[in-house]
């Protein structure tokens, strides 16, 4: 990532989030209304440039495993963590239905900077992984409902043994985000607001496709 756009992106976590996050458009895929990801941090043209491509490349290669291809979830870790950088995307529609908030891990993150530095799949390293997921069932754990991934490229392999699942954290709020420019860091799980959990397990349903990339 060049500094300019560090620079921009850390700009729009400091003095948009309070204002933009998190952006939702009803839980039914049907109702979703279009946005503007400018407002996000990720960027019109890296999502249409970068992020969707290799999602759907991601669904090509993998399609035996994902049932479900109607929804996918597009996480750029490249984005700061006070920017709503977790889309929920509608592939028939071709739009985005809602973006929110996500935490990344701590190993990603040692100087608890808002931004990633590294990637890593190894179990105890509370870093977070890229590539592609499978969405599994729901469960009640110490965080909640939450929903159980599959990491299905060599690079996260190891994601349901390292317990890397979709769950909702008090310290991921646009309030936090608004007010220091990031959100609390994860165990290396795809932590989300209390306040959009349901809305996140509704529409990326299981047997889907998460796609995180850096």
């Amino acid at each position: 990532m060049t500094i300019c756009r560090r620079r921009l992106l850390g700009a729009v976590a400091m003095g948009a989030a309070g204002l933009a996050l998190p952006r939702v458009f009803g839980s039914d895929v049907a109702q979703a209304a279009p946005l503007d990801l400018a407002a996000s941090g990720i960027g019109r043209e890296r999502f249409d440039s970068i992020l969707l491509p290799q999602a759907r490349a991601a669904l090509d290669r993998h399609g035996r495993m994902i049932a479900n291809r109607d929804v996918i979830g597009l996480v750029d870790f490249s984005a700061p963590s006070g920017t709503a950088r977790f889309s929920l995307f509608d592939i028939a529609a071709d739009r985005v239905i809602s973006t929110h908030l996500v935490a990344h891990g701590s190993g990603s993150d040692p100087a608890n900077s808002g931004w990633v530095e590294r990637l890593s799949n190894r179990p105890g390293s509370n870093a977070s992984c890229a590539g592609a997921f499978l969405t599994g069932p729901t469960y009640y754990g110490k965080h909640g409902r939450s929903r159980r991934l599959i990491g299905l490229d060599p690079n996260n392999d190891m994601a349901a043994s390292r317990a890397i699942v979709i769950h909702a954290a008090r310290y991921v709020d646009p309030g936090l985000a608004a007010a220091q420019g990031r959100v609390g860091r994860s165990q290396g799980c795809f932590a989300v607001s209390a306040a959009e959990i349901d809305t996140v397990l509704k529409v990326l349903g299981p047997d889907r496709l998460l796609y995180a990339v850096k």
